[in-house]
Parts: C-alpha cells; sequence; structure tokens
C-alpha cells in the first residue's frame, strides 16, 4: 500500500486542522493505522492509533480529548481531526499502516508502511 498525507498548514493557537491520507493499493481495513508526529530536533513521537477493525482508538496523554483518528473505508482516507492546536503540537505530521498488529500500536517500528509527512505549524 501507498500513503500520501496531505491536509497540514499554518494555523493560529486554538484553531484545527483535519490532515487526511490517502492509501493507494489495498484497503486500510487490512491495517491497523496510526498517526506519528516528528518536531524539529526530536524524535518521531506516537500520537493516535486504531486497530484493523476499528473499535478503540488510543491518544498520546497530551492530544487525548483535542485530536480524533477516524477512518473513511469507502474513500479509503485516513484522517486526524486536531482542535484546541497549541505551539508544541507542530511538527511533521506522518501515517502510517501495520499489517503486524490488530489493534494498532504506539510503536514506531510495528508499522510496515508510511506516508510522506505533511508540516502542521502552529503560531502563539
Amino acid at each position: 500500500v501507498q500513503l500520501q498525507a496531505s491536509g497540514g498548514g499554518l494555523v493560529q493557537a486554538g484553531g484545527s486542522l483535519r490532515p487526511s491520507c490517502a492509501a493507494s493499493g489495498r484497503t486500510f481495513t487490512s491495517y491497523a493505522v496510526g498517526w506519528f508526529r516528528q518536531a524539529p530536533g526530536k524524535g518521531r513521537e506516537f500520537v493516535a492509533t486504531v486497530g484493523r477493525t476499528g473499535g478503540d482508538a488510543y491518544y498520546l496523554d497530551s492530544v487525548r480529548g483535542r485530536f480524533t483518528i477516524s477512518r473513511d473505508i469507502a474513500k479509503n482516507m485516513l484522517y486526524l481531526q486536531m482542535n484546541s492546536l497549541t505551539p508544541e503540537d507542530t511538527a511533521i505530521y506522518y501515517c502510517a499502516a501495520s499489517v503486524r498488529t490488530l489493534y494498532g500500536s504506539s510503536l514506531p517500528n510495528d508499522y510496515d508502511y508510511w506516508g510522506q509527512g505533511t508540516q502542521v505549524t502552529v503560531s502563539s
């Protein structure tokens, strides 16, 4: 599967963005999926994940209640709705898919496919 992320941008603190990730090839129902981010000078950080069949989603503590991961099976799309953004959310956001996990994972090494990333910048 190939993943193409888009939908980042520049937003003021308190604003919202919804990055998206388009999958080509196999459908997202064949994979657990997740979003990660990487800020300048930092390692890749888990943000959110949901399992192959949907169900419970899991989030980084600092984004829980502000971010929502979702999939549109018909369109083969993955989304990350981000509300109440803060400058600390500034990063490149990556979507990822895993064939090895059923319920999703917070570990980058569990993912087999990655999108190219989309920049999210939150100004204060």
